[in-house]
């Protein structure tokens, strides 16, 4: 490593809802868990000294994260590996570790290290260009998304991927104000687009609309999906998954998720026997979401939005 590459010492790693984690995963056996987005390895860390026989694989699509979490678990190296990636392959990332899935953890969406990077373009606190990319090496970018999408792409997925009340304004705004080519000139167009009463309130009005672009820019939704079903097909019997999303589109995939594996929802037309085998596959370890505690937010303000579910893997056939 180079100094030019030596890992940022301010790299946020406060893991979010840490005892929730640690409680869901005390009782697995031994084997391998995946941090699908290990991040600054907070997770990571304390579920390896929790259990000294268990092996973690880590995957994560920003570079420095995976950086800082190879130094971080440096003294863990014998039981666990970090890969640069996205979530969506763990399929085939569990598969060549060769090792029985006893457990998974998502923490989604952006890490406080990456919106307090001001060259990143993440937030809308620095003025910098408009990138917001997590895999640096992708084409896609928050500058295209801003100056190439039509008004109508900007306004649906300002509403899908942020509930946004104001997006026809802030779409029209945009467009109207193009090019636009920095990540200022952006929060003072989408300021500029909304009503005045909504201006006065305690948080910027780009807030929603960085996390759309960002969401759009990273594919974020779409990965969800594929790779928590991926994990439920291979979770071993008890095995657990946990996930922690921090918006509502977010948390709304995963909730449909994880209820429709554990109600085993039959595909079959209605008049007929089923015969596509369906079943629970895995048990919800809380009917509810959980938030985290006043005392944890009060530390650490990125988990005040932040929702937590569970669940563990049924037998094959257990009804």
């Amino acid at each position: 490593m180079t100094k030019r590459d030596a890992v940022p010492v301010d790299f946020e790693h406060a893991p979010v809802m840490l005892q929730e984690v640690l409680e869901t995963f005390e009782t697995v056996g031994e084997g391998l868990l995946v941090d699908a987005t290990v991040g600054g390895a907070g997770h990571s860390l304390a579920l390896l000294e929790q259990q000294v026989d268990r092996q973690i694989l880590g995957i994560d699509r920003d570079e420095t994260a995976v950086m800082v979490a190879r130094e971080r678990l440096e003294k863990y190296s014998n039981r666990a590996k970090i890969v640069h990636g996205t979530f969506d392959q763990i399929g085939a990332l569990v598969d060549d570790y060769q090792q029985p899935l006893v457990g998974a953890i998502f923490d989604l969406g952006v890490s406080s290290h990456q919106l307090d990077t001001p060259d990143r373009g993440f937030s809308h606190r620095f003025d910098a260009p408009l990138d917001m990319r997590m895999n640096t090496k992708q084409d896609l970018s928050a500058d295209i998304v801003v100056n190439a999408y039509e008004e109508k792409e900007l306004r649906w997925l300002l509403r899908r991927n942020a509930d946004e009340k104001h997006a026809s304004r802030i779409a029209t705004g945009i467009v109207n104000a193009r090019p636009i080519e920095t990540t200022r000139e952006l929060a003072d167009v989408v300021r500029d687009s909304v009503p005045a009463a909504v201006r006065r309130l305690g948080r910027h009005p780009a807030m929603r609309t960085f996390q759309a672009i960002r969401i759009e820019v990273n594919n974020e939704l779409s990965l969800i999906e594929p790779a928590i079903r991926s994990v439920i097909e291979r979770l071993q019997t008890g095995g657990r998954i946990a996930v922690l999303s921090y918006h509502s589109g977010e948390d709304r995939i995963v909730k449909h998720l994880l209820r429709e594996a554990a109600d085993g929802l039959c595909h079959c037309p209605s008049a007929l026997p089923c015969i596509c085998g369906a079943g629970p596959t895995v048990r919800l370890l809380k009917r509810k979401v959980r938030r985290p505690a006043e005392s944890e937010i009060a530390h650490n303000p990125r988990a005040t939005s932040a929702r937590f579910r569970a669940a563990e893997r049924l037998p094959l056939g257990e009804s």
